[in-house]
């Protein structure tokens, strides 16, 4: 795994740009899924949050089998060629629904990022008792387990599209 400096500011980026993640999940009878979601992230061990009704396909899908993967994604970094203007990551990890004892620790977190504007928030946001059974949402968090970046270093000489994973060991919210 890499521990460059540069991949870890390219994550923070990534992961303070992107407005939404594709996340795939598979249901018990091993049907795949892919949602794209708002989210909110949390470092130091990395961790996303995000809200769902619990009717919706992937939180059913979740509800028998954590194991999720995903990605996310940012266009327009600046790069002149089409490997440079686009910069992303996928990852791995486990998802499941917030404790009711765990709403107050991510709520406000969740909230914030997806709504950074204090009117918009102030209309959009549900209150934790909506949030907890037998209401119809959740927060949803999901545990980073393995995290790889777009590799752009060799592209440009052999158009061979490959990642790189990194450690998430110094990834901090700056």
């Amino acid at each position: 795994m890499n521990k460059d400096p540069d991949l870890a500011a390219r994550t923070r980026r990534l992961l303070d740009e992107a407005t939404y993640l594709n996340l795939a999940t598979v249901s018990a009878e091993n049907e795949p899924w892919v949602a794209v979601l708002q989210y909110a992230w949390i470092a130091d061990p990395l961790r996303f949050v995000f809200g769902s009704a619990i009717s919706a396909r992937h939180s059913r899908h979740l509800a028998s089998s954590p194991a999720v993967s995903g990605s996310l994604f940012v266009a327009g970094v600046g790069g002149d060629t089409a490997i440079t203007a686009v910069d992303g990551a996928q990852f791995t990890g486990r998802c499941s629904e917030v404790a009711t004892d765990d709403l107050g620790r991510y709520h406000s977190t969740f909230y914030e990022s997806v709504f950074p504007d204090a009117e918009e928030r102030a209309e959009w946001t549900l209150p934790q008792s909506m949030l907890r059974p037998p209401a119809e949402h959740r927060l949803y968090l999901i545990e980073v387990e393995r995290w790889w970046l777009i590799d752009t270093r060799t592209w440009a000489q052999d158009r061979i599209d490959r990642r790189i994973e990194m450690s998430l060991g110094d990834l901090t919210r700056s």
